[in-house]
């Protein structure tokens, strides 16, 4: 769960009052799911590049793509010299840089907000940074925003996002673009992403990037959502952790409990895949705590901006740094596309808000949490390992499929004063294999990730 203040809360209200109260008439994409017609135009754009082609279709300054069954971008020749200084340590280091522009990509979407993700491997003595530059309805266009800094690891800079970016018509909430409630109906129509790798002078290392891109979208301003029918039963096997076994753990990676169950969440899927971080990897985490794995999870994940775990781009990253694995930050417009997911074998990571008394079982209330959405029952109702559980074993829960599908695909609710808040309307984290099998391959693309 995220505190109250978090800056989910301030940016979905920004979407919603900029979306504005005419958006639910001419945005009905969840109402096909009753009706068995096919869906009105998405709300959600995803543009990714990760194969060979990709690559070469950017505009390269010293970075080289290389080949193989799962093709990257590498340096090749450095094309510049970067001074550092890592606001976290105050150090000031001096990297050789190159850099990957993708080509203007335009939105199927005219977005109210942006999303970047990405999978690489760094290893130690590299980092990468993303930024965002795009062009709004009005062929005005933004500066170039950055969309995070990054390493898989801890030691050459602290990985983080960065604060107090905005041209008063957009602004970076820790790690989304979005607009701000005065841009009225103003949207992105287009944008491209740079891509700068960092390595240490005279060595021959390098970051190697397999996927770059970015999920747009413009969901309408509601409080309530289409109810949708039960499609798919089926649940799967995930290992169920508790963030709670973890209170007071490791203050440095904001505390255990509420605050971890972003990187709880991502282990469980991650270790459903079959990867697990090494005893070597462990070796840092203090041997008198269970389940060490999710220490290393939060650890890994933390942005040191933000101050927590909770950075979704942060978390898809991680994901990818085990062996063979791809992850992206998205939205889905229903439980629809969550059931074509579970049926394929793939499960998600959930993001939601709401009070104790509108999801039945959960036993408390959230500004913001994420859970893994593992199946569904016979009649439809969701299954998902909630972390927000005392234990391992409760972490299995069963909730109500009308309540839970509200709950998060909403983008507005109210809170327990009666007071207008946000919603996170269908924010969800997916992670797979780098090779999937044909029917995941199907479902992955049913959902609009390629």
């Amino acid at each position: 769960m995220t505190r109250p203040t978090s800056r989910r809360t301030v940016l979905t209200a920004a979407i919603a009052a900029a979306v504005g109260a005419t958006a639910a008439s001419k945005s009905p994409a969840a109402a096909a799911v009753t009706t068995g017609v096919p869906a009105p135009p998405r709300l959600v754009d995803n543009r990714f590049w990760s194969s060979a082609k990709d690559w070469r279709s950017g505009t390269a300054a010293g970075t080289t793509t290389v080949a193989g069954r799962r093709p990257g971008l590498v340096i090749g020749t450095p094309s510049g010299r970067t001074d550092y200084t890592d606001p976290h340590t105050g150090t000031t280091s001096t990297w050789e840089s190159a850099t990957w522009t993708s080509p203007v990509h335009r939105s199927t979407v005219p977005a109210t907000e942006v999303i970047a993700s990405w999978n690489a491997h760094t290893p130690p003595g590299t980092w990468l940074a993303v930024e965002l530059h795009g062009t709004y309805s009005d062929g005005t266009t933004t500066p170039w925003y950055v969309m995070g800094r990054w390493a898989a690891g801890d030691a050459d800079i602290k990985r983080t996002s960065v604060d107090d970016q905005s041209d008063g018509r957009s602004s970076i909430w820790t790690d989304t673009f979005s607009m701000n409630s005065s841009a009225g109906a103003l949207r992105l129509a287009s944008y491209r992403l740079r891509l700068t790798l960092h390595r240490k002078p005279g060595t021959d290392l390098t970051p190697t990037v397999w996927r770059l891109g970015a999920m747009a979208s413009d969901i309408p301003d509601r409080f309530t959502v289409p109810a949708s029918q039960p499609r798919v039963a089926r649940e799967l096997a995930v290992p169920r952790y508790s963030q709670n076994t973890h209170i007071g753990q490791y203050p440095e990676y904001d505390n255990g409990g509420e605050a971890w169950c972003s990187p709880t969440s991502s282990q469980m899927i991650i270790e459903y895949w079959g990867r697990r971080p090494t005893a070597e990897d462990l070796a840092w985490v203090d041997p008198a705590f269970e389940d060490p794995q999710v220490c290393h999870a939060a650890r890994f994940t933390f942005d040191y901006q933000y101050s927590g775990c909770g950075n979704w781009p942060f978390n898809a990253a991680y994901a990818a740094t085990y062996e063979d694995m791809s992850a992206v930050v998205t939205r889905l417009h229903s439980l629809a596309d969550l059931e074509t997911l579970i049926r394929a074998g793939i499960p998600a990571i959930t993001s939601q808000s709401f009070l104790k008394e509108e999801l039945t079982g959960a036993g408390y209330g959230t500004a913001g949490h994420l859970m893994t959405v593992i199946g569904f029952t016979p009649d439809g109702d969701v299954i998902a390992n909630d972390p927000a559980s005392p234990d391992n074993e409760a972490v299995r829960r069963v909730y109500k499929r009308r309540e839970w599908e509200n709950i998060w695909l909403r983008t507005k609710r109210y809170n327990a004063s009666g007071k207008v808040v946000s919603g996170t309307g269908g924010v969800c984290y997916l992670y797979w294999p780098a090779h999937p099998t044909p029917a995941q391959r199907r479902a992955l693309a049913a959902v609009g990730v390629h």
